[in-house]
């Protein structure tokens, strides 16, 4: 007599979904993923348009401490797929992959479309099925699975699921944070969603916004505080938008600036412009006369201040101070930012919040709903950009696709 094997719902066909499946499937587990959308991994590929950062390079402690107060939860992930095995893993779809200058990991063709048309064929041939324009809505009466389809709504039994709905960001691309209320209902532990990977805004001066807006910022080294009051410090790229500030180094400082805002109602930014430069010097090079050189050349040639950053200067600084040497290398090097919000969360490139991982057992099974496992960006940790999103959502798909199957098949051997 033959054995049917245990079926296993995932819902969400993003990163964590997908190795969700690939790793219940190896196990043994019948698996159906559930996609709301038309197509499966969009946000992945939107991710990837500018090129696709897989993971990062840098040495494991300092990997794993990118995901500051979660680090400790993540790190035990990262034991069951860490950089190494994700590169391992990509390798295994036929895709070569290189370490850039920076430490990120990128595939050799910088894309994205090939290593999930890739991932998708060799799932499909190891017999996971596929369901689009299927979106979940919570259970019925009976504990089964809501969808809505073409066809209508419809009830499917599930013997266990995995939720990988993604967070609150890029709403139009799946990830809307609808599941929030079903879960509540259910009694699971959430914090809030909220912005990570955001810009902030400072609300500048039509002048400002309407010449300098997309101009970037570089070399600069931020300086900021963090909810303990402890001075931080970190060089890097940024970007002026219409209404504040963004870019790979504000995406970093995040969370501190994020969670000052919430705490005290605005967050301090100070950016060092001239960072290859001191003080000192910079008084001493602006004291020397201008003749009749306008203030903006006379910057340029002696603190090699222009641009965008010299307009900084004149956002900041009242017109009587620009002419004073020791204000104005003072500003230079410390140039203050005012924050008032982070972006809204609809925009940003992640969010925070979701799922406790208190919620969870070691398996990533929720306490309250025995057979209902979580993984992605729905659950309570974020990370900056540099390929730690990604290692960690596709980390605990896999913790929670092993999980499931493993809940699966020691009930089936009971039966």
């Amino acid at each position: 007599m033959s054995v049917i094997p245990p079926k296993l719902a995932v819902i969400g066909a993003g990163p964590a979904g997908l190795m969700a499946a690939e790793a219940a499937c190896a196990a043994g587990v019948q698996v159906d993923i559930f996609e709301g959308k038309g197509s499966v991994g969009r946000k992945f590929l939107l991710a990837g348009k500018g090129g696709m950062n897989i993971t990062h390079g840098e040495p494991k402690p300092d990997f794993i401490r990118r995901y500051g107060p979660r680090a400790r939860e993540i790190a035990r992930w990262l034991e069951h797929f860490d950089a190494d095995a994700l590169r391992a893993w990509v390798h295994g779809l036929g895709i070569d992959t290189f370490v850039g200058s920076s430490g990120r990991v990128f595939p050799a063709d910088m894309k994205a479309a090939p290593l999930l048309r890739s991932w998708v064929h060799r799932l499909r041939e190891q017999g996971v099925r596929f369901h689009v324009h299927h979106r979940w809505v919570g259970w019925d009466s009976q504990d089964r699975l809501r969808m809505i389809t073409p066809e209508g709504e419809q009830a499917i039994a599930a013997d266990a699921t995995v939720l990988a709905l993604g967070g609150g960001s890029w709403p139009q691309l799946g990830s809307d944070g609808a599941w929030q209320p079903w879960l509540a209902e259910r009694g699971v532990d959430m914090t809030p969603l909220k912005p990570a990977n955001c810009g902030f805004d400072i609300g500048w001066s039509t002048y400002l916004s309407g010449r300098y807006a997309g101009s970037p910022l570089k070399p600069v080294v931020a300086h900021w505080q963090d909810l303990h009051g402890m001075a931080h410090a970190r060089q890097g790229e940024c970007v002026i938008t219409a209404t504040g500030i963004e870019g790979s180094l504000i995406y970093t400082l995040a969370p501190d600036l994020r969670d000052r805002i919430a705490r005290d109602g605005h967050a301090m930014l100070m950016l060092d412009l001239a960072p290859d430069r001191s003080q000192e010097r910079l008084t001493g090079d602006l004291s020397r006369p201008r003749a009749k050189r306008s203030l903006a050349e006379h910057l340029r040639r002696q603190a090699g201040i222009d641009g965008a950053k010299a307009a900084l200067l004149h956002e900041v600084l009242e017109k009587s101070r620009l002419g004073d040497a020791g204000q104005l290398a003072a500003t230079i090097k410390r140039l203050p930012l005012r924050l008032l919000q982070p972006r809204p969360l609809a925009e940003t490139i992640s969010s925070a919040g979701g799922i406790r991982l208190e919620a969870q057992d070691a398996q990533l099974m929720l306490d309250r709903l025995p057979g209902v496992f979580c993984a992605g960006e729905m659950l309570d940790w974020e990370a900056p950009t540099g390929g730690y999103l990604l290692t960690a959502c596709l980390a605990s798909g896999l913790m929670a696709g092993q999980g499931a199957a493993q809940w699966l098949l020691q009930r089936s051997a009971k039966m």
